[in-house]
């Protein structure tokens, strides 16, 4: 892992939006080509905001940013964004909807078919391929989201805390099944979560970034053996061990923002 070199790097950026407000400084994070590295801290530390340079719809104001040897842009093909929302358009079937980024690469018909076929097949929805998104539920709507994702082929894959708006219960399916889709296609991905569990279960390493301004707090090695398995974990005291420590360096980072006001 990372003998091709760093998939993903960020040196000194810094970024505000509007005058003196910066959302994150001097963030400085590279990630090599196959890592799942897991994002962390309070509302509005300027998570979202990486992720945005990272899929170039921000350009930093200081400090560079790379993906490989190139600058982001808007629309790579290597690169693919899944929301906190499904996005799912309602006129369209879970296939459908599948199918629509590759759709947008231009992709050929049979083609696209056959990658939201295998998908929907490895998130669990082989029989539900022809409902609307009226017809599933919300755990449901976002295994159609991460099928489309995965549909695109990209090898780097930005996550933005795609599953914060579900039940517990699903919530921890889900997180096998990207386990398991991770574990097949070992692709790079940048994961923003507020669920330090789900950050521990998931991740090579867990970045733990302070409160507005956003600067890095730690970065934490996540040495657990893959493959995993969240039920399993649970009774791992090493998943214990680096629970605890994740927390207590985001108390740290809050603490610190505390004494300073």
């Amino acid at each position: 892992m990372g003998a091709l070199g760093a998939s993903i790097s960020i040196q000194g950026v810094s970024h505000a939006f509007a005058a003196g407000a910066y959302a994150i400084r001097d963030i400085s994070l590279a990630i090599d080509e196959g890592q799942f590295v897991s994002i962390v801290g309070p509302s509005g530390c300027g998570k979202t905001t990486i992720l945005n340079l990272l899929a170039g719809l921000l350009v930093p104001q200081e400090g560079s940013v790379r993906l490989g040897s190139d600058a982001p842009r808007a629309g790579r093909h290597d690169v693919a964004y899944m929301l906190a929302r499904d996005c799912l358009f309602p006129w369209r079937t879970a296939r459908e909807n599948a199918m629509l980024g590759t759709e947008f690469r231009g992709l050929p018909v049979d083609k696209r078919g056959a990658r939201a076929d295998e998908f929907l097949r490895k998130v669990g929805l082989q029989g539900f391929s022809g409902h609307y998104p009226k017809a599933l539920s919300h755990g449901m709507r976002q295994r159609v989201a991460l099928a489309r994702t995965f549909s695109l082929e990209s090898p780097i894959l930005l996550m933005d805390e795609p599953f914060g708006a579900l039940d517990a219960q699903t919530k921890l399916q889900l997180e096998d099944v990207l386990l398991e889709l991770w574990n097949d296609e070992r692709r790079t991905v940048l994961f923003i979560t507020h669920d330090l569990a789900e950050a521990v279960v998931l991740s090579d390493r867990v970045i733990v970034m302070s409160p507005r301004p956003g600067v890095i707090v730690d970065d934490i090695p996540i040495p657990l053996p893959r493959p995993r398995s969240v039920r399993q974990l649970q009774k791992d005291a090493r998943y214990h061990e680096l629970y605890a420590k994740v927390w207590s360096r985001l108390e740290v980072g809050l603490s610190q923002a505390v004494a300073a006001k």
